[in-house]
């Protein structure tokens, strides 16, 4: 079954919720509506996700800046009293969405529908951005709390919902993901092969960076992902040989990612476009599905008598 996406449950639904009953919200594959609806909810709705998406990353420049010492015991207060401000701002949102929820179709029908609704990822990525500051008011452990507070950085998460890239990314990643996990796999076996074999090859001269074969995985790893460090280096004939031949080796394996990834954001484009070159054909009263494979633009068919 398809899992349903909770992006479209923001500070719209909430405002027609408060404007309007229950009975007077229509909905549809694309989203909740009235009849008469107020022309400034969508300019408001816009400002709202402006607001709420700065919010998200200023907050999580404040932990980052919390985390220095100097500018921690300079500026503590006034740290302090943002984070109070935009955690009660990601509270209401939290709540509103939980309130909202069952205007959209998936959620509308059915037992638990805000539990269902809570359980879903950006649900559980909205209360794990709040939850940190609640808890020690549960009197949750002050050491586990220092460890629980990073996780504040999830709320970079949030904004998942916001961009269309993001959702991209997850879409490639679902369509691609075995072909991906299967080069993953093989860069793990030549990693493991060619430690092997640096470790024969260097272990009598290099005792100390060479001495096992989870010693080598560090150069390894370091010359596979053409990062090149330079602090562990081979010396011996042999070993510079196989660094080579490992290095050459590194460059194909690291690109075959990276050409899965860019393939699969080629064709979920493409599908992209042609499913709005069918909507568009639909909407103009043109036969559905024909559209140029070039430019994507809907092709007018007229039948003759």
């Amino acid at each position: 079954m398809r899992t349903p996406t909770t992006s479209k449950i923001g500070v719209k639904y909430i405002v027609l919720r408060l404007l309007y009953s229950r009975d007077e919200i229509d909905q549809d594959r694309t989203g909740v509506r009235v009849e008469d609806e107020p022309g400034w909810l969508e300019e408001a709705n816009t400002y709202a996700t402006v607001i709420i998406m700065t919010l998200i990353v200023l907050s999580v420049l404040g932990v980052l800046l919390e985390s220095v010492q100097g500018i921690r015991s300079r500026f503590g207060t006034e740290l302090f009293a943002f984070e109070v401000f935009a955690v009660m701002v990601f509270t209401v949102e939290y709540l509103g969405r939980l309130w909202t929820c069952t205007l959209t179709r998936f959620f509308s029908s059915g037992s638990w529908r805000r539990l269902r609704w809570s359980r879903s990822p950006m649900a559980v990525i909205d209360l794990l951005a709040i939850l940190p500051f609640y808890l020690p008011f549960l009197g949750v452990d002050a050491r586990f709390l220092r460890v629980l507070r990073l996780m504040r950085v999830v709320r970079l998460a949030k904004l998942d919902r916001y961009f269309h890239s993001i959702n991209l990314i997850g879409k490639v990643w679902k369509e691609r993901r075995y072909e991906i996990v299967m080069s993953t796999v093989v860069m793990f076996f030549i990693l493991l092969i060619a430690s092997a074999l640096m470790y024969h090859a260097e272990r009598a001269i290099q005792p100390d960076n060479f001495g096992s074969i989870p010693e080598s995985m560090w150069w390894a790893i370091a010359t596979l992902t053409t990062v090149g460090y330079g602090d562990v280096t081979p010396i011996s004939g042999l070993g510079r040989a196989m660094a080579g031949v490992v290095a050459l080796i590194g460059i194909a394996l690291v690109a075959l990612p990276a050409g899965i990834l860019s393939s699969g954001f080629v064709d979920e484009l493409e599908r992209q476009r042609q499913e709005k070159a069918k909507e568009e054909a639909e909407q103009e009263g043109n036969a559905p599905g024909f559209s140029c494979p070039h430019c994507g633009k809907p092709i007018h068919v007229t039948v003759d008598d």
